[in-house]
């Protein structure tokens, strides 16, 4: 268990900004890497290729030395059209950490690779682990039961203990990870970075609106709801947004045609963007916090925690 060398000794914390969907851009990776910590975004936030380029050319001006290492999140399936143009971007601007979703491609790892660049897919279960491993990838995420998004299902300590025996390089763990305290749990569970997302909305450089950071501070695991009503794949969403799109969210799982919502209404109401995802990470966020600020206190819990368990041992 190690850290790839391009990000050994680069990180204050060994702490990720997920990419998230809608809500992570540039502000948000700039001010985590500034602050020590690993910031990424999604590709598919920038509605173009050519609008991605810009975002990249607009983190690495806004970077130096001393910070931290950024990422881009890709979609590497046959449903993603920008797949091709949007890896010759990546590698035209050499981006250190690439972060696969849907799909562990040798030849998309293989692009990566030719420049250095560092590549981490998400995983759920330890059959999709092998087949990344099997492509080349330096790291796994594992995500686990709890997280935002389309999370896993299983226990953090299953899917560690699974993963760790087919795999032996880099694993990031998500799933719930709100504090300093469970950044240092993970690392003690075997995991060498934790990936943070939902902690990351409730700051002020998310692209998340203040209604939707609000309904992350104010909810707790239970109002966390699984559910495939917004897209054909289960996913975690806060139980208020789907109540305020018009959706019950103890209805039996089943896809959800949006267009046909009456309320709010059919220009307003859309997947993802009006309905928001969160983990059970909610639990532990009283705040919305400026990134930096968020930083110092993670990295202040993480050294508390860490002199506690010293102490106690």
């Amino acid at each position: 268990m190690a850290l790839p060398a391009s990000l050994a000794g680069r990180l204050r914390l060994p702490v990720v900004a997920a990419p998230m969907f809608l809500v992570s851009g540039p502000d948000l990776v700039v001010a985590a890497c500034r602050a020590g910590v690993l910031g990424t975004f999604p590709a598919l936030n920038r509605r173009t290729t050519e609008g991605l380029g810009e975002w990249l050319g607009t983190i690495e001006a806004a970077l130096g030395p001393d910070d931290a290492p950024y990422g881009v999140n890709l979609i590497v399936h046959r449903t993603n059209a920008r797949l091709a143009a949007d890896l010759e971007v990546v590698v035209a601007h050499r981006v250190p950490v690439v972060i696969t979703s849907l799909g562990a491609a040798p030849e998309v790892v293989a692009g990566i690779h030719s420049y250095g660049g560092v590549v981490f897919h998400d995983v759920t279960t330890a059959h999709h682990a092998r087949k990344a491993a099997d492509a080349g990838v330096d790291g796994l995420i594992l995500v686990a039961a709890g997280a935002g998004g389309h999370g896993g299902l299983l226990s953090p300590f299953a899917l560690m203990a699974e993963v760790r025996a087919v795999f032996n390089g880099t694993i990031l763990l998500a799933g719930a990870i709100s504090s300093g305290s469970d950044v240092l749990a993970a690392r003690a569970m075997g995991a060498d970075l934790a990936y943070l997302g939902t902690r990351f909305i409730a700051t002020t450089e998310s692209l998340a609106n203040d209604a939707y950071r609000e309904q992350v501070v104010a909810a707790g695991a239970a109002d966390i709801v699984h559910t495939a009503t917004v897209s054909t794949i289960p996913a975690n969403f806060l139980r208020r947004s789907l109540e305020l799109a018009g959706l019950d969210p103890d209805a039996a799982p089943g896809p959800v045609d949006l267009e046909h919502l009456t309320r709010p209404s059919q220009a307003d109401a859309r997947a993802w963007r009006d309905i928001w995802s969160a983990g059970h990470g909610v639990a532990g966020i009283d705040a919305v916090l400026p990134v930096a600020h968020l930083v110092d206190r993670l990295a202040h819990e993480y050294d508390e925690a860490r002199a506690r368990l010293l102490r106690e041992g």
